[in-house]
């Protein structure tokens, strides 16, 4: 991994205002727009102190591959939120279950691509966080529902630029504990090829991020409790699980 030539983009709030920035040290160097879209720096740094982060990108859609690595396959659509934003565990909900998983960003129009031009679309890599009502999930047959709660699928806390996707760490911890560990060498279906297939079932169009599969370990998780999801090279997202309104 040249983790020189690694950019981490960041989106974030600050004196009321959204900006995307590249993280250096302990600060942002803001910029006019996220790299992908052509933006460049504009001379202003914000301290890492004085901003609030935002989900790294706001997708259109999130395409969700389940079942992508092998040791997942024998254990066994969303409004996203930001590092450090709380999971609401909503009322009437019997068991919820983080899934960490890498996050692939897109970064251009994508129509029908080629294995080989796929990874020509991927702006970035990004720490995801699968949230599912796994009770709604096994009850309603599909999973709309399950997966799609307000704050059920948080991301970031940033977007991993020039960062290959083939051999990272995955890793998924419940108040400091290990629950899920993974390498994305072990995908079946790795970026790539994930890219290319569905741009061929639906057009995949800037900050869409498709979440790549979640290793074995799911287990649940309760109000109180801190999920943190690790993947190489990105860092690390945070959220508290907090009781959603009744």
């Amino acid at each position: 991994m040249d983790e020189g030539r690694i950019r981490h983009i960041a989106r974030y709030l600050v004196e009321g205002h959204a900006h995307h920035g590249r993280r250096e040290g302990d600060a942002f160097v803001r910029l006019s727009a996220p790299p992908w879209l052509g933006g460049r720096e504009t001379g202003a740094r914000d301290a890492a102190a004085a901003v609030r982060l935002l989900p790294p990108v706001t997708p259109g859609k999130i395409v969700c591959v389940g079942l992508n690595y092998r040791a997942h396959i024998a254990e066994s659509a969303s409004v996203v939120a930001a590092s450090g934003e709380a999971v609401r565990y909503p009322p009437g909900v019997e068991r919820l279950d983080p899934e960490g998983e890498l996050g692939v960003v897109i970064g251009r129009r994508a129509r029908a691509v080629t294995v080989d031009a796929a990874p020509v679309y991927v702006a970035g890599l990004t720490c995801f966080n699968d949230v599912s009502a796994r009770d709604y999930q096994r009850r309603d047959g599909q999973w709309t529902r399950a997966k799609g709660f307000d704050t059920f699928a948080p991301l970031g806390p940033w977007v991993a630029v020039g960062l290959a996707p083939g051999h990272l760490q995955v890793e998924c911890r419940v108040n400091g504990e290990v629950r899920q560990r993974g390498d994305t060498a072990d995908l079946l279906f790795p970026v790539p090829f994930l890219v290319s297939f569905i741009s061929r079932v639906m057009t995949l169009e800037p900050g869409d991020v498709i979440a790549t599969g979640t290793p074995a370990g799911v287990a649940p998780v309760f109000p109180g409790d801190t999920i943190e999801v690790e993947v190489e090279g990105v860092g690390v997202l945070v959220n508290r699980v907090e009781k959603g309104d009744a």
